[in-house]
């Protein structure tokens, strides 16, 4: 590719280069949007992008079928039935294989590096970049110190280890990316990084969808949730009648979530507020509720555990479900739902939950457990509620459902929502990574 620059002495041919970047992320890249993101804008761009990661998931379809995008998939890592041995044995085994990678693949002009997690990758792939002369890129994510401290403490040994890594590696980076402003003023103060705000925008298929959509996407995912089905081409949420979808007067609320399963993220605070919404039905409250239905999407080490709590419970008027979508089928259950929920709460207290981008997305309002920086995305009762307490998450949820969902005011409140959330969705990840992110690759 050529491109023309004029001069005051005339017109100077410049020759502009495509170029080679690595996309490192130590983790399962179909369960990384933010990546597969970055990876997908750079090849829209013309360059080549390969991407170094685990592949326990497909990645987005979009993506798949680029043919400037290539997959390099790490090995799985054994298991040690030793905690620390296993930990041990595990950066040793992550960093040869990513090594290997490095190695082989074409060389880059630049790496970008997801943070967390930082151990093996963030020091290897610097250590990569100056044999190489390649640009070192960060993406911050969060902290990976302050995920680790969840499970250790903030005096282990290993949490501290990771964090000298963390500010040695990102005051070397020439370029770093981070989600929040109270990130990049907090890496600013503590490390003396300086780092662009790159806030996480929903691509343009996650977007509110119509009443047919819909009703088609229901029936087919009722195929495999049949308690969501009714009679023939019929959902609890949706008929056709005369040829028209409508929306049924006296169906169940519409609850969806998603999650990794992890320790920043306590579903125990969603299931006693249902444990009290099931109360107050059976306690004949006077306000008059419907049923709940919550879809909780996603895949984790602690789905497990949280997946048997659901089934101890013995809900008559809450249903819970847990499935795994699709990326394709993960936008359409966002765009059917009522309400959106999120419980992350944020080691560091300075990401942001991506999953309510998402929301945002697709016209869905959240309630959002608050934290330190919530602010800079879910603004509470301008397009969304927050709460910090099951309590406060309760007492919000049977307002939000009172008389659902025929209540004048709250019908009157989801407009609001609604019309602000169009605003947000006028600026979508592609023209925002285009403005902010392109002209460092460029």
């Amino acid at each position: 590719m050529q491109e023309w620059c004029k001069r005051e002495n005339g017109f100077i041919k410049m020759s502009i280069r495509k170029k080679n970047v690595c996309v490192v992320v130590l983790g399962d890249i179909g369960r990384s949007p933010r990546m597969q993101y970055h990876s997908l804008s750079l090849a829209e761009n013309g360059h080549f992008v390969d991407v170094i990661g685990y592949g326990e998931t497909q990645p987005m379809d979009s993506i798949k079928l680029n043919p400037f995008v290539y997959y390099h998939y790490m090995f799985p890592v054994p298991q040690i039935p030793l905690k620390l041995l296993n930990y041990a044995f595990k950066t040793i085994f992550q960093a040869l294989n990513l090594l290997f990678l490095l190695f082989t693949i074409r060389k880059p002009h630049i790496v970008l590096v997801q943070n967390p997690p930082a151990i093996p990758s963030l020091l290897l792939c610097w250590l990569y970049c100056k044999i190489a002369r390649s640009k070192f890129v960060i993406d911050w994510h969060n902290y990976a110190h302050t995920i680790m401290a969840l499970n250790l403490s903030k005096q282990n040994t290993l949490v501290k280890l990771t964090e000298k890594c963390e500010a040695f590696v990102g005051s070397r980076a020439d370029c770093n990316f981070c989600v929040t402003n109270e990130m990049r003023l907090d890496l600013a103060k503590q490390w003396n990084v300086k780092a662009v705000t790159l806030y996480d925008k929903p691509p343009l298929m996650f977007k509110p969808i119509n009443l047919k959509d819909k009703h088609e996407f229901l029936l087919r995912l009722g195929k495999l949730y049949p308690n969501i089905l009714d009679k023939e081409n019929s959902t609890v949420f949706t008929e056709k009648l005369k040829g028209e979808v409508l929306l049924k007067v006296n169906r169940p609320g519409f609850l969806v979530s998603s999650t990794s399963w992890t320790e920043d993220e306590d579903f125990s605070v969603l299931f006693s507020a249902f444990e009290e919404f099931e109360n107050h039905h059976l306690n004949g409250n006077q306000k008059k509720l419907p049923d709940l239905i919550c879809f909780i999407t996603g895949k984790g080490h602690l789905k497990d555990f949280y997946t048997k709590k659901i089934e101890e419970q013995n809900w008559k008027h809450v249903k819970v479900i847990t499935p795994w979508l699709e990326s394709s089928d993960y936008p359409l259950l966002l765009a059917c739902a009522d309400l959106g929920v999120s419980l992350h709460t944020s080691s560091s207290g300075l990401d942001l939950p991506m999953k309510v981008v998402d929301m945002f997305g697709c016209g869905l309002p959240v309630f959002a457990y608050n934290f330190k920086c919530l602010s800079e995305l879910v603004v509470d009762g301008e397009n969304g509620y927050t709460f910090q307490t099951v309590k406060e998450l309760c007492d919000k949820l049977l307002n939000w459902f009172e008389e659902f969902p025929m209540n004048r005011k709250q019908i009157d409140i989801r407009n609001k929502f609604t019309a602000n959330l169009e605003v947000f969705q006028k600026n979508r990840w592609a023209e925002n990574w285009q403005q902010i992110a392109y002209p460092f690759f460029r």
